[in-house]
């Protein structure tokens, strides 16, 4: 009678490993290889072209995403809504890009893991921990230069970890003029 109770117990620690194991592989390890460009792809009537773009660097406008922890992001990781990660329609997954907020210069480096934002006039959906680095966070929308970066090793370790990168300078109010007069008008 023990020794049955011992190969139950057994099988029973064996089918919950098993299942343990493929619960982990739900999602994607974070990680920043391989890097995926993709295909071309359709949503709501509008056809997004993933290109490498080394040289992108844009000014338009950026909301925020959170309410969607624990999906899968695009590029198949774990999606963590107070992690610095953003959604881009067309850059390879990952990618780093550095985010300014055009009314207070604040810069951070973000890790893009996924797609979006499909709404018309704006370029990246941050997530709520890129939004509050950013501080922009209570405004829903805001003004934005993103800009594809190669961060060090280090930044790009600690973001893979949830954490934010090294902070950086703020930009001159002189340069934040120049950025904010190549914005597109809303609405178009």
């Amino acid at each position: 009678m023990q020794t049955g109770r011992r190969l139950r117990m057994a099988g029973i620690v064996a089918v919950s490993l098993t299942l343990a194991a493929c619960a982990g592989t739900k999602y994607r390890p974070v990680a920043d290889a391989p890097v995926r460009i993709g295909p071309a792809y359709t949503v709501r009537g509008t056809t997004y072209v993933p290109a490498a773009a080394p040289a992108y660097d844009v000014v338009g406008y950026a909301s925020w995403y959170g309410n969607e922890s624990g999906n899968r992001t695009a590029n198949g990781e774990q999606f963590r809504p107070g992690w610095v990660t953003a959604a881009h329609t067309t850059l390879p997954l990952p990618t780093y890009v550095e985010v300014t907020a055009l009314d207070t210069g604040r810069r951070i480096v973000v890790r893009v893991n996924d797609r979006g934002p499909f709404a018309p006039g704006r370029i990246i959906d941050l997530s709520r921990g890129a939004a509050e680095e950013l501080g922009i966070k209570a405004q829903g929308h805001a003004a934005v230069r993103v800009r594809r970066v190669e961060p060090s090793e280090k930044d790009r370790k600690r973001l893979r970890e949830g954490k934010p990168a090294a902070g950086l300078e703020r930009v001159p109010e002189r340069n934040l003029q120049r950025l904010r007069a190549q914005l597109p008008v809303r609405g178009r």
